[in-house]
């Protein structure tokens, strides 16, 4: 537990940083004014501060923070003098950019990360599917699946890539499906029945799934554009995972983990491979990306969309207003967090 703990540290360590100092970058860029950038949220451990800038690490260690001069944001803090170093001073597109950076950087991280283990193990083809788990009571045990064997296709459809299958039987709940299957050396067919569940509507047939593949050398330069297809195709399955809890067709106590759970699947990466962990880091470093642009209050999607109501009507909110705003937000956000560390130790 220790060693996940330190992983999961150091993991989250750099994907913050990578998202900060987007924010940073740009912010410079545009002339803004920087007071702090923090790994971790305070209180204030240790730093240093060079020019206008405390760069420094603070004691929670599950996030961090650019602090721009003239920005109320999560903190509350910050006054305007309209001083023209100050955020509120700039432009919107320069704006727009200082707080955007962020989870685009985490995206590119995504891009870069995906692309490297392509380059340094070989570009991924799906071979076949397998089940690496049969759940008890299920239907699939009680048709006769067992754990280790090979999905040759479902109802005549080639199912060597894993979403096939799942999407196969998602969409077919109540309906029985002929399941070719190898085991050992042996080719069989059993039919099974996804059950509906009535919660997430999708049918279920009470299986883990692997996915094998094959890998083939390529250029670095391929690498990386197949890095940046395979982070555009997550972000669609990420897309649609969101709305799917939004319109409460999967759960959300399912669907979401918190610290704990995030650092246990860390751990369990760390063990199977470098290349596996720096993978599933991408995956983290994209759901950060995401997660930041969802227009909530306190995180960057909120705001941008201050951002776009300026733009639109042509003068920002009312301070008063968007102080109220930003509270609800962050108390919003607590409660999540709450729910999530709870939902984590029940786990």
């Amino acid at each position: 537990m220790f060693h996940n703990t330190i992983t999961f540290i150091i993991v989250l360590g750099i994907l913050v940083f990578i998202h900060e100092l987007g924010h940073f970058i740009f912010a410079k860029l545009a002339g803004i004014r920087v007071e702090r950038f923090s790994l971790g949220f305070p209180p204030r451990l240790v730093g240093k501060k060079i020019g206008d800038t405390d760069y420094c690490i603070s004691w929670l260690p599950l996030g961090g923070y650019v602090k721009m001069s003239g920005m109320i944001d999560e903190s509350l803090e910050g006054t305007l003098t309209g001083a023209p170093w100050e955020f509120m001073s700039k432009s919107l597109p320069k704006r727009f950019m200082a707080i955007f950076a962020g989870p685009a950087f985490n995206y590119l991280l995504a891009v870069l990360l995906f692309g490297w283990v392509a380059w340094s193990e070989g570009m991924r083809t799906p071979t076949h599917s397998y089940i690496t788990e049969v759940r008890a009571n299920g239907p699939a045990e009680k048709a006769g699946f067992l754990a280790g064997d090979i999905i040759l296709g479902i109802a005549g459809n080639d199912v060597a890539n894993v979403v096939a299958v799942v999407d196969l039987f998602y969409s077919n709940a109540n309906n029985e499906l002929p399941v070719q299957i190898l085991r050992g050396e042996e080719k069989l067919t059993i039919s099974v029945t996804p059950q509906l569940d009535p919660q997430s509507r999708a049918g279920r047939i009470g299986i883990g799934i692997g996915q094998k593949y094959s890998f083939q050398p390529v250029s670095f330069t391929l690498a990386m554009v197949s890095g940046f297809y395979e982070t555009i195709t997550i972000t669609k399955l990420l897309g649609k995972s969101i709305g799917e809890m939004i319109w409460g067709n999967e759960s959300v106590k399912e669907s979401i983990a918190g610290p704990i759970g995030i650092a246990k699947m860390v751990g369990q990466a760390a063990h199977a491979g470098f290349d596996v962990l720096l993978r599933f880091m991408a995956f983290l470093s994209l759901q950060l990306a995401i997660l930041n642009l969802l227009p909530i209050p306190a995180l960057d999607g909120g705001h941008i969309v201050f951002i776009i109501f300026e733009g639109i009507m042509k003068r920002p909110p009312k301070m008063k207003t968007r102080m109220v705003v930003q509270q609800i937000g962050m108390v919003f956000l607590l409660c999540l967090m709450v729910f999530i560390i709870i939902n984590d130790l029940l786990r």
